[in-house]
């Protein structure tokens, strides 16, 4: 799995195995037999000195290969041999080179000669050796250096970690996605609108990197990949992206541009129709002047994370948020705190449409080696849950970054290169693990049109989890084809509104059980012009059984009845209450009256003049379906409003 060139991940590691690779030649006189006592062996070793200085790694394996053989009790040589490989990361090589090294004074080595031989023992799986190794290092390291002990701790627990999860394998076959999205060139960072139509994905050409899109056929395939637009690709490189679960907002990094607070940024582009508005950065609000990437946005849209190495985080690279506020503006930027960044590095997060899973990569908490990809819940209380590793072999002693999960939660997708890709990085997918599977969503998606005319309407959609209150879309159709989609995980109720002005607001109610995961709703909304007659039946009005007072869950729909009130001043309504045929006749008249009058109270409570206002109750009366099943009787008890003035 992948990080773009630009994300330091390999290089990091790189800069670690040279920084223990100077602490070992800087420590040379501790070690046996600093000079070799052969002139040859000597003389080959100092002209490997002069190639490392010229970062010339190949002479320099010639010269000290030269110089072991001249001497094979040279230590020093071996040693070296041994980092120059891991500098290369032969680690086999390097593994054989620093066993040579020990086997010349054995446990009279220099303790950091056993650091190494472990470093390259987990980077290449052999987690019984490098554990036990890392454990000689412990036993026998005599400096104060408390960074490298700290890491000695973590990598011992990840050989005894990395032990048990290969004896528990995970069920894993990764399957290239194809032509259409994979070609010779790389491509990487795949992401997903919430209906599974669009695959948003990186391509790198000719060292360019530029953003792609696929949309998905009738028969489940993936269409040929066409570049993203105009107004996003560019001549500098565009990269880690994250795409809205309705498709209408790109975040992404783009690198060393004019308009930048730092070497990387943050920018947005919202789609407009067919075509996507030029993006612009999130601004010094967000930005720093340290690297700041790979965003994911919340399914709501109000929460963005992203990776920076921004002053005031745990470790090199931390996972951060932002929020976004009522005004439309983002917070400073949190760090996720020790849930989840440690004193190492998290990278790639990817928060699931469910709003509850994040998943990222890491190489902080007990894993196999290098970058693991982990999970974590969010917790009632509004922390993270203890990140939890993904297995093995999703997860091995190589680097795994960038996972993508799909929005019903089945599948994983990453870029690799594997003996089935097309060249250079593919993009595949994979059945995901029960147990790392996300919370089941389904999603509303829809067209709204004026009732008339039937053209496309600038509406503003509104999802409200009725349960907690949460506003979990809000956001604008677009005029140029009216389509709006909202995620809406399982396991509440949620109110649903599509509001434009001068019309009537269009109301529905969804509650959602497991039972309804990957079936998603598809409306046709069309809105009413205000006028005399208009009526709407308000769907998220609530009472308990045979009583009047308005439950709190009613507090959504009353408010888009006020504001509607608010915003048309002139127009007066007759408030309506109705009943199924259960009971007395004359007692579910006088439910009916007294439910409608429970609004009329509500709306003159917040300042709505009473002389706009009337109420009226009907009982049993006037039915909009048959009372004959419980289906039918629940649509029957109702509140509505009709328009009697404008």
């Amino acid at each position: 799995m992948y990080i773009p060139e630009r994300i330091p991940g390999s290089l990091k590691s790189s800069v670690i195995v040279l920084t223990i690779w100077c602490i070992i030649l800087a420590s040379a006189s501790t070690l046996h037999a600093q000079e070799s006592v052969v002139r040859k062996a000597q003389q080959h070793f100092e002209y490997a000195q002069k190639s490392l200085q010229n970062r010339d790694y190949d002479a320099a394996i010639q010269s000290l290969q030269e110089s072991s053989a001249a001497d094979p009790a040279f230590q020093l040589a071996f040693v070296q041999l041994g980092d120059v490989y891991r500098l290369k990361r032969d680690f086999e090589k390097a593994k054989s080179s620093y066993q040579k090294a020990i086997a010349i004074s054995g446990i009279n080595t220099d303790a950091r000669v056993y650091y190494s031989l472990a470093d390259v023992e987990l980077k290449s799986g052999d987690y019984l050796n490098a554990g036990n190794h890392f454990k000689t290092f412990k036993e026998n390291y005599k400096g104060k250096d408390a960074d490298l002990l700290m890491k000695t701790n973590k990598f011992i627990g990840d050989c005894a970690f990395a032990a048990e999860a290969i004896k528990n394998p995970q069920k894993y076959q990764p399957l290239n996605l194809g032509s259409s999205i994979n070609t010779t060139d790389r491509e990487y960072f795949p992401a997903l609108t919430a209906d599974g139509s669009s695959l948003i994905f990186s391509r790198t050409v000719n060292g360019n990197e530029d953003f792609y899109v696929s949309h998905q056929t009738p028969d489940k395939k993936w269409s040929a990949a066409a570049p993203l637009s105009g107004n996003i690709n560019t001549a500098q490189n565009e990269g880690a992206q994250s795409i809205s679960p309705d498709g209408m907002y790109l975040f992404f990094t783009g690198c060393n541009r004019a308009d930048g607070f730092g070497s990387c940024d943050l920018y947005v582009s919202h789609k407009n129709g067919k075509d996507w508005d030029k993006p612009f950065n999130l601004g010094a609000a967000v930005n720093s002047a340290s690297w700041d990437s790979q965003p994911a946005v919340s399914p709501d849209g109000s929460t963005l994370y992203f990776v920076s190495n921004r002053p005031g985080g745990l470790g090199g690279y931390d996972i951060w948020e932002t929020m976004l506020n009522a005004e439309g503006e983002w917070s400073k930027p949190v760090n996720l705190g020790p849930d989840i960044n440690t004193p190492f590095d998290e990278t790639t997060p990817f928060i699931h449409p469910d709003g509850k899973t994040l998943y990222f990569s890491s190489n902080g908490w007990p894993g196999l080696g290098n970058m693991d990809i982990y999970y974590s819940r969010a917790q009632d209380n509004g922390s993270w849950g203890k990140p939890v590793n993904i297995g093995y072999p999703i997860n091995t002693f190589s680097e795994e970054t960038g996972l993508m999960v799909t929005p019903d939660g089945s599948k994983g997708m990453f870029s690799s290169i594997l003996k089935d890709g097309f060249g250079d990085m593919d993009i595949y997918s994979f059945d995901l693990p029960a147990a790392a599977k996300p919370m089941p969503i389904t999603y509303v998606k829809g067209i709204v049109r004026d009732k008339e005319t039937k053209n496309f309407l600038e509406a503003r959609v509104q999802v409200v989890n009725l349960k907690t209150r949460e506003t979990k879309f809000n956001d604008f159709t677009s005029k140029d084809n009216g389509e709006f989609l909202a995620v809406m995980p399982l396991g509440s109720t949620y109110a649903f509104n599509a509001i434009a002005d001068g019309y009537l607001f269009y109301s529905d109610n969804f509650e959602l059980t497991t039972t309804a995961a990957g079936r998603p709703y598809v409306l046709e909304i069309y809105l009413e012009k205000l006028k005399p007659g208009g009526n709407v039946i308000l769907k998220n009005i609530f009472f308990d059984t045979n009583k009047y007072e308005l439950l709190t869950a009613s507090v959504t729909e009353l408010t888009s009845l006020m504001e509607l009130l608010q915003t048309n001043k002139t127009i007066s309504i007759e408030i309506q209450g109705h009943t199924d045929n259960i009971g007395n006749p004359a007692d579910n008249q006088k439910l009916s009256v007294q439910r409608a009058k429970a609004v009329y109270d509500y709306l003159i409570d917040n300042k709505i003049d009473a002389g706009r206002l009337s109420f009226k109750g009907f009982g049993a009366t006037v039915p909009v379906a048959k009372n004959e099943t419980a289906e039918g009787r629940q649509k029957n008890r109702r509140t509505s409003f009709l328009i009697s003035k404008i």
